[in-house]
């Protein structure tokens, strides 16, 4: 059918002429391959997030955070915690050599707020912590690895939890801080900065549904639409203005924040409801944080139209509340980005609904999401393979939000975990899911013109996979949790994502065989003989187990 135009606003012309393109073509159109290379320059990387990783969760004067309280309790999957979790606290030789097999231009990684300030405040501050951070920095810098630092990603010290942690509006002044301690110490040599990583996981989860730490479960007054999503785009702004206004002249650095969402396809094209159905999902999971940054220093008016409209048909029991942002607040948030972080990882099928009154971003939107039963599954229950949603997301973005200003977007992160059960090593169905899902982000940039300079691959390594601890694995390096050392082995992906980077995306002709050690370094790694990918793994761990013991 073709999708009808008649009787839609105007802000939801961008969708429509969208689906119009996109209707004319045939499914082999759509996914046909394409088979060239990123332009030059291109910033390939992967990542990891602290929590996750780092392990030595009391080392160093280290302070509790949220996951740390939230797996203690028993609430992560198996009663598991991220006590050890990778251990990569006294690994980041290895980690680092790990990162120069696959030829990796940067690398993303998030501080622990706790490891650096115990109480999240200045004067509890830990040396330790701090020269941690500076120890990974300099490997990579030495590696020729640009470090990307992400200030925020989940994990709160649980000694501002304590208060309320991002519903109390003093954590504003105690990021901004923090930031500027970050900015201070470690600025000279991090040229990229992500404030909050998925700052919507944080409100929708962590706040709203109690799935992820800190487990509170207050959609109405705590996450949906109040304070958390508020407090975190002030000190995301203070964050920005700290950089801009004591640190840019003399660094040079960029900052900016790297917001998750699905691609939102309309279940009936041809259907006007649908397709603002399928707009407000896109508003009420991106444009809830990008449309302040980005747009006008304020939520979208869809979004504040929602909620006016459940205030209204529910008196007795309001799903959902809506603070206001005063006119010099607005001032402050807008325009408060380098770039445009992009998380993206699965798409949705969405229909015009009544939510009634129920909290939550479904009934307050008064959208239903579904999926294709046609699409493939994952080990995760909500990440199903739709590449080609990351292409019109992409070209969305462009035009919603990077219309006027023309800034570069970032894809900080695309991953799909498989189970803990499958064959670790040949994990077939991450390489189809990378191959292709990298390949739309390539035809969004060389076909349709969007300004896309680079692609991280989540993650570097399995991990503690927050409520789901180490059932599901993200890592193009197989990590053996039921061994103390941790030892690490690169899965086929890890190959198959070298070969990539060697031919800076999908040229034809054949890749040589690269090595691990094939970057120059300045550092000891230099004596370390070459290592191939994967297969020489044992190698690799060997060199290092001396960091399984404290050592390295």
């Amino acid at each position: 059918n073709k999708p009808v135009t008649k009787n839609i606003p105007n802000k939801h012309v961008y969708l429509i002429h969208l689906m119009l393109n996109v209707s004319a073509q045939t499914t082999a159109e759509r996914d046909l391959f394409l088979q060239e290379s990123f332009p030059s320059g291109f910033q390939w990387a992967t990542s990891s997030v602290s929590f996750k990783v780092e392990g030595g969760w009391s080392e160093g004067g280290k302070g509790e955070t949220i996951w740390d309280r939230f797996g203690h309790e028993g609430l992560a999957f198996a009663d598991q915690t991220a006590d050890l979790a990778c251990d990569s606290y006294r690994k980041v030789d290895y980690d680092v050599y790990l990162l120069r097999g696959l030829q990796v231009n940067t690398y993303q990684f998030s501080i622990s707020w706790a490891r650096i300030f115990p109480t999240g405040y200045r004067q509890s501050q830990s040396e330790k912590g701090a020269q941690y951070y500076d120890q990974l920095i300099n490997a990579l810098i030495a590696s020729d690895i640009q470090p990307i630092v992400t200030l925020y990603h989940w994990d709160l010290p649980q000694a501002l939890q304590n208060y309320g942690g991002w519903t109390n509006a003093s954590i504003v002044e105690a990021f901004k801080d923090y930031a500027d301690f970050c900015f201070s110490r470690f600025g000279d040599r991090v040229k990229i900065w992500n404030t909050f990583n998925s700052p919507w996981v944080v409100s929708h989860a962590g706040y709203g549904t109690g799935v992820h730490a800190p487990g509170v479960k207050d959609y109405v007054e705590s996450s949906y639409q109040v304070r958390v999503t508020h407090n975190i785009l002030k000190s995301h702004a203070e964050a920005w203005h700290v950089y801009n206004d004591n640190y840019r002249k003399t660094q040079g650095g960029k900052v900016g924040i790297a917001l998750n969402s699905d691609w939102a396809e309309p279940s009936d094209p041809a259907k006007p409801e649908d397709v603002a159905a399928a707009d407000r999902y896109l508003q009420f999971m991106l444009g809830w944080f990008a449309h302040p940054i980005f747009v006008n220093g304020d939520y979208p008016a869809i979004l504040k139209d929602q909620v006016e409209q459940k205030k209204t048909a529910c008196p007795d029991s309001v799903p959902a509340k809506l603070p206001v942002f005063t006119p010099t607040e607005s001032q402050r948030i807008l325009g408060t980005a380098d770039f445009f972080g992009l998380n993206h990882y699965t798409s949705r099928l969405v229909s015009n609904s009544n939510g009634g009154c129920t909290s939550g971003p479904d009934g307050v939107g008064d959208f239903h999401p579904t999926v294709d039963p046609t699409w493939s599954s994952t080990a995760s229950d909500w990440i199903y393979p739709v590449p080609w949603g990351l292409r019109r997301l992409l070209n969305y973005i462009s035009t919603e939000y990077l219309n006027v200003n023309k800034l570069p977007i970032y894809i900080t992160g695309n991953g799909m975990p498989t189970d803990y059960s499958v064959d670790s090593l040949t994990d077939t169905s991450r390489m189809d899911y990378m191959r292709s899902y990298i390949n739309e982000a390539l035809k969004a940039t060389l076909t349709d013109g969007v300004n896309v300079q680079r692609f991280t691959v989540q993650s570097l390594m399995d991990g503690f996979e927050a409520n789901q601890g180490y059932s599901q694995r993200f890592g193009l390096h197989y990590v053996n949790f039921e061994v103390g050392s941790r030892p690490r082995t690169p899965k086929q992906s890890a190959y198959l994502y070298a070969e990539i980077i060697e031919q800076n995306g999908f040229s034809s002709q054949k890749s040589k065989k690269f090595k691990a050690a094939e970057r120059p370094l300045t550092r000891r790694l230099a004596a370390l003989p070459p290592s191939e990918v994967p297969s020489q793994a044992k190698v690799v761990w060997e060199k290092f187990s001396s960091q399984a013991d404290g050592k390295g």
